[in-house]
């Protein structure tokens, strides 16, 4: 079995006919059919029934279809990257993210694309979301990866796509008559002493409002004690029984220090964290690009 059988199968299966892809392929019919049927001779098992006219599939060629585009698929995929290996894609990328979002899956997409793309060097930093914005528009990074909280869409220069919608929990200490609910919304909070966790440093963002306006939405003006963009203090507070607060999914691996941490589901519209990736539109970094398009693939496919 080789490529080349694969690629003269698939191409008679998808015309329905030897003579079609022999043309294709820029062969003759008799090659054609000599190689798939030392193919079938291989598999052990007849691929086309070559009595019907146009030729059809049988049964195991359907099946043998499916594998043998993902073969050939997968081979160009192969090529591809060895010839940018081949090439010497190199070069660096200067990666911002949002307080917090290093416990999300973006390590690993880093390390996978590390292992696909040796030569590129991505640098990280660790960012409140003003920061990130204007680093980014400023040139100081190349793409951010954030929980906006400046509304980046309307900035022409950059390009943003929604990379995740995350979920949002209510964290309470322990001991809160709440911790045992299965969910909870934002009505439910109305007494409460609230940590506000806040996308930005101000505390008066576009983001910040966004969230006030659920309270609000809710019925009733949040009792916000104290507002902070540094999670980790947030939990601190609360596994010291200060407050409760409406966090990220993402923050529930935080478990040093914060033994007396409840984490439950906050259920109601809009209750998530949008996070958002934007780079500048007249970036022409080749390790940016490649980076973009493995991300976007890398989601479908998930």
């Amino acid at each position: 079995m080789n490529l080349n059988q694969l690629r003269y199968f698939v191409s008679v299966a998808e015309n329905g006919s030897f003579t079609k892809a022999a043309v294709n392929h820029y062969i003759s019919q008799t090659a054609i059919t000599q190689q798939i049927q030392a193919l079938e001779e291989n598999i052990g098992t007849k691929l086309l029934d070559r009595n019907k006219r146009p030729v059809s599939l049988t049964p195991a060629g359907k099946v043998f279809l499916k594998e043998a585009r993902e073969i050939l698929g997968r081979m160009e995929t192969a090529l591809l990257r060895t010839r940018e290996a081949s090439t010497g894609l190199e070069g660096a990328l200067r990666l911002g993210y949002t307080k917090g979002y290093e416990h999300s899956d973006l390590p690993k997409y880093l390390r996978r694309f590390h292992n696909e793309y040796p030569n590129v060097l991505i640098s990280c930093y660790r960012c409140d979301t003003d920061m990130l914005a204007a680093g980014l528009i400023n040139g100081e990074y190349d793409l951010i990866f954030t929980w906006d909280s400046t509304n980046l869409r309307q900035e022409e220069s950059l390009q943003t796509r929604i990379v995740e919608n995350v979920p949002l929990r209510v964290a309470l200490y322990a001991s809160h008559p709440l911790a045992r609910r299965r969910q909870l919304s934002r009505r439910d909070l109305k007494q409460e002493n609230i940590l506000f966790m806040s996308p930005s440093g101000s505390g008066r963002s576009f983001g910040d409002e966004a969230y006030i306006r659920l309270y609000q939405q809710a019925g009733y003006q949040p009792n916000i004690i104290w507002h902070s963009n540094d999670m980790e203090s947030i939990l601190m507070m609360v596994a010291a029984e200060e407050g409760i607060s409406i966090v990220p999914e993402y923050s529930h691996p935080w478990d040093v220090g914060t033994e007396n941490v409840v984490f439950v589901p906050l259920t109601g519209e809009g209750e998530t964290e949008e996070i958002l990736i934007a780079w500048r539109k007249n970036d022409d970094n080749p390790a940016l690009r490649r980076f973009i398009q493995n991300h976007s693939s890398g989601q479908s496919q998930a």
